[in-house]
């Protein structure tokens, strides 16, 4: 990216709370790698990667972190000795010019924790004066030498690669590190070890990587990140401590190039003429880039919704609070007997996760086809089909492919299970998303709608206009939102709610809630039996209480799975489709207390 970009020492305060333990959706749990470790590129370490200060940060607690940082420094270098074509940096350069830590002089230390170990890593700051957290990336520190030679660096690289930069033939990063060996032989012969090590950071982050803001990507804690203007500080929305100001910014001229770069990064034009861009990034992140002064007061701005690598899993979203043990189990019993569902709840509720966890519950074998605008949907599923909407590529649009397209052709598909990341604006798209269930395929999808009476009021009327005999047709909506409990950011259930035609009136809806959530003691309440899950029985020809056993059976799984720690995808997704395949092995397994999801094979041809 950039050349140049570094954080500016420039810090205030936000609105937040100084408490290690809040967070949305389990904070904690977000900041891990699936196996359970804390997230961290690369070789995460459980051990040292967070670290809670205590609190205040005096001299004695400064020189505490200090020495435990660069203790954590000079192992990593020990350990990846012989990896690179630089050496070692002396002990004495660690200690004396690796990073600056004045930081601590000013505000205590909440929670630190490593990015891109050695080089990166994120701490967040409590500020006495205005009582707030703010959100800290320490990265190497340069002096004047380092930083011509940095230039000068970047000058050289930039003639070798910057033609080959976006040439989706190349691999950018191979191209990088064949080019910069020589490149630094010939431009830095004479500068130390310690030194060439800090720049060989930078370019990478730079040129390879996403920049200033390259440390915030690579943090899982950060949902949303947002640069809103130049010389304005970059804010980041923080799973454990919501809107966080950090201490990075960009100058005017560097966010246009910024912006522009992030465009050509998602395969994008951004121009004054076209000041406006909404995209995605190679790693499948969502942005949205402003270019200029026309539209916005305060020149070119962007915005980042990260992308989660891994996504949850049902177990997840029940050790949040998300939903309880008795309202997943009933949707898994629904998802694998076909029921439709909608994920409604307005920004941020989470209905994405939410209906990606609930896909793991669709029966193994049985024939996928997902539509998006953005690649956000993951299933552990090989009978799948993954289709994403293409802008044109001529004048005119022509040679797009959007939702509607692409749902259409799904149809051909034959698929068992439909998932349609968003129904947004586009009436073909809603209209022939409820005919697929009429016509019997089953089907997924979210929704902007906060209540039942708004996501019917949406639906119904322009521009949408779906239907009232064809909503009808969808089996359960689950309403979700964001809120606060306890002084914590979190996102809940509101209310799962079956739908079905009054049997008075065929154009009106009949919606009757199953659960419901209780703000006050933050729990779940099942209202009224299920006539969906009554339904599923007298297809399948149950007799009366198999529908309670089926849901005893199934919630004894997720109980294990969330007892026993088991929350990492590839395994719960075993123990899932197992279960589906064969549910009284596992469920033996689980009253034993010796089911290992290592023995259960994801697919028919595992070993």
């Amino acid at each position: 990216m950039s050349g140049g970009d570094q954080p500016d020492g420039s810090a205030s305060g936000v609105d937040g709370n100084r408490n290690t333990n809040s967070g949305i959706d389990g904070a904690d749990d977000r900041n891990r790698n699936r196996d359970g470790t804390v997230h961290d590129d690369p070789n995460p370490d459980p051990e040292t990667e967070r670290t809670s200060a205590i609190a205040p940060t005096g001299p004695t607690s400064k020189r505490r972190i200090k020495e435990t940082v660069l203790a954590e420094v000079e192992a990593t270098f020990d350990e990846r000795t012989g990896e690179t074509f630089l050496g070692r940096p002396s002990t004495a350069f660690i200690e004396n010019e690796f990073f600056d830590f004045s930081y601590l002089d000013d505000y205590d230390e909440v929670e630190r924790y490593w990015v891109n170990r050695p080089f990166a890593y994120v701490t967040v700051l409590y500020d006495e004066a205005t009582n707030t957290n703010r959100y800290h990336v320490v990265e190497p520190e340069l002096d004047t030498f380092e930083e011509y030679v940095r230039e000068d660096l970047i000058r050289a690289l930039r003639s070798d690669l910057m033609y080959k930069e976006f040439d989706g033939s190349i691999d950018q990063a191979a191209v990088f590190d064949a080019e910069v060996p020589r490149v630094m032989r010939e431009h830095a012969a004479t500068v130390g070890d310690g030194s060439l090590q800090q720049l060989l950071y930078y370019l990478r982050r730079d040129f390879v990587s996403y920049g200033k803001i390259d440390p915030i990507m690579r943090d899982w804690s950060v949902e949303d990140i947002s640069c809103d203007g130049a010389d304005q500080p970059v804010f980041v929305y923080h799973h454990g401590y919501r809107d966080l100001r950090t201490n990075l910014s960009f100058g005017d001229d560097r966010l246009n190039t910024y912006v522009v770069r992030l465009a050509q990064r998602a395969g994008k034009h951004l121009s004054v003429a076209d000041p406006l861009v909404d995209a995605s990034l190679p790693d499948g992140s969502r942005v949205q880039l402003t270019l200029g002064g026309e539209v916005t007061t305060r020149g070119s701005n962007f915005t980042v919704r990260k992308f989660a690598e891994v996504p949850f899993t049902p177990v997840d979203l029940v050790n949040w609070g998300t939903f309880s043990l008795e309202q997943m189990a009933y949707l898994w019993l629904a998802v694998e007997n076909n029921a439709s569902l909608m994920f409604a709840g307005g920004t941020g509720s989470g209905k994405t996760t939410s209906l990606n966890a609930v896909s793991m519950f669709v029966p193994p074998e049985s024939k996928v086809v997902s539509i998006e605008d953005t690649p956000e949907i993951t299933l552990p599923h090989d009978n799948w089909i993954q289709s994403v909407t293409r802008e044109g590529t001529t004048g005119g649009g022509r040679g797009s492919v959007g939702m509607f397209d692409l749902l259409q052709a799904a149809l051909r598909q034959r698929p068992e299970y439909l998932v349609v990341g968003e129904i947004r604006t586009e009436s073909d798209v809603a209209l022939t998303f409820f005919q697929s269930i009429a016509t019997g395929h089953t089907a997924y999808t979210t929704f902007h709608a906060d209540s039942v009476r708004g996501l019917l009021s949406r639906l119904q009327n322009e521009p949408l206009n779906v239907p009232t005999q064809m909503i009808g047709n969808l089996d359960i909506v689950s309403i979700q939102q964001q809120t606060t409990h306890e002084g914590k950011r979190v996102r809940r259930n509101r209310r799962l709610v079956e739908f079905s035609r009054d049997d008075t009136d065929s154009d009106e809806i009949d919606p009757h809630e199953v659960f419901e959530y209780d703000a006050r003691s933050d729990s779940f309440e099942q209202i009224t039996g299920s006539a969906v899950l009554g339904d599923i029985a007298d297809e399948r020809g149950w007799t009366p209480g198999r529908i309670e056993r089926e849901l005893d059976r199934r919630e004894a799984v997720l109980e294990y799975l969330l007892e026993e720690g088991i929350t990492d995808y590839e395994s719960v997704a075993r123990v899932i489709q197992g279960f589906i395949r064969d549910p009284e092995y596992v469920l033996e397994e689980v009253r034993a207390g010796e089911l290992d999801p290592e023995e259960i094979a994801i697919a028919e041809d595992d070993d």
